[in-house]
């Protein structure tokens, strides 16, 4: 009997990912159409997503490929949007599993929505069956996203009419909802953090905002010290 409660419901973790996952999907397609309308190749939004795998540093990395700059230009880009990621690893660090080829493919799948999406889990045996459910199938529809959309090109049109630049944000915001309402410490890193960001949007590249957000982790470790 104990075994069972502690077996996570993965029917139910995919049933909540799956709203999460079709967002992807779509916004998947988005980035392989811009890509190829725009002169690219199929292949490379395709390769992209495979090696890369971090929506925004794509959409960024491809802008600026778009806009004449250089591969380096493109490359340096993406990876100030991805450095986020390196806190968001060290939150599912325990999560992710010891072995290397654990960390390795787990490292790979760690994004906004996978970390938010695991730890919003109640137990830790369940946030790690999360983790890796949600990471593999956000893994797997980003991609066929991709080469649909890369496939299709110009047969989608003008896919910001879409209105696709809110669906991730809609889905995060549903995913941190329940940890808002139920800490105080959380609520009030969340509020400065999205203070911090809201402040200097206007002046700063798309991406830098995300990373200063991060300033409300200072507010929640004195919470905890208090």
């Amino acid at each position: 009997m104990r075994t069972a409660e502690r077996t996570p419901h993965l029917s139910q973790l995919v049933r909540d990912a799956s709203l999460v996952w079709l967002a992807g999907g779509v916004v998947g397609v988005s980035f392989g159409a811009i890509a190829v309308t725009g002169g690219l190749p199929v292949w490379v939004p395709v390769v992209m997503s495979l090696v890369v795998y971090a929506g925004s540093a794509q959409f960024s990395a491809v802008g600026v490929l778009l806009a004449g700059g250089g591969p380096v230009a493109a490359a340096a880009a993406g990876l100030l949007l991805n450095t986020r990621t390196a806190a968001f690893s060290l939150a599912v660090a325990d999560i992710i599993g010891r072995g290397r080829l654990a960390r390795f493919i787990g490292a790979h799948l760690v994004t906004d929505e996978t970390v938010a999406f695991a730890l919003a889990q109640p137990d830790p045996v369940r946030r790690r069956a999360a983790f890796w459910v949600f990471g593999t199938g956000l893994f797997a529809v980003w991609n066929a996203g991709v080469l649909a959309g890369a496939l299709a090109g110009d047969a989608l049109g003008d896919t910001a009419r879409y209105g696709l630049d809110a669906a991730f944000p809609a889905m995060l915001l549903a995913l941190v909802l329940p940890a808002l309402r139920e800490d105080t410490r959380i609520r009030r890193a969340a509020l400065l953090g999205a203070a911090a960001a809201l402040a200097v949007t206007p002046a700063v590249p798309a991406g830098v905002p995300v990373l200063l957000a991060l300033t409300g982790l200072v507010l929640y470790g004195r919470g905890g010290a208090v």
